[in-house]
């Protein structure tokens, strides 16, 4: 059971992370339009995919200071996704990991600015400067 669940997270961060990427390429360069139009209009049941192309994602992961296995995997599962399915623009910086233990004072501006209650794991699409959060909630 728990491995269906990180099975589902990690296929959500892989989808929202590709939409935007795919969504980036098809407006920056037409060199294959077919390819970046073929995944678009595929349907994607998923509440993390925002409906404009995103200049910076940030993938992040909280949790507190004592965790449990599960939320551990998260974050690694999480990692190792972004790290394997989009190496170059996790090297460019397009996309960027954060593991953020929100108990900690230094992380409370994060926190708050993600209005996190405990263990979760977002996906910020940051387009223009303007922030577009979406939790993963995916069961």
């Amino acid at each position: 059971m728990k491995k269906n669940i990180f099975a589902v997270l990690t296929i959500g961060v892989v989808l929202a992370i590709g939409f935007f990427i795919i969504k980036g390429l098809k407006n920056s360069d037409n060199t294959s339009p077919q390819a970046a139009s073929s995944s678009v209009n595929s349907p994607i049941p998923t509440p993390l995919i925002p409906t404009v192309p995103a200049d910076k994602i940030e993938v992040v992961h909280f949790h507190g200071t004592q965790q449990c296995w599960s939320c551990i995997t998260v974050g690694e599962y999480a990692l190792k996704t972004i790290k394997e399915k989009f190496p170059q623009e996790y090297q460019s910086g397009k996309i960027v990991f954060k593991d953020v233990n929100g108990e900690l004072k230094e992380n409370q501006e994060l926190v708050m600015k993600y209005q996190t209650r405990g263990s979760s794991l977002f996906v910020n699409a940051i387009n223009d400067g303007q922030d577009s959060i979406k939790e993963d909630t995916s069961d």
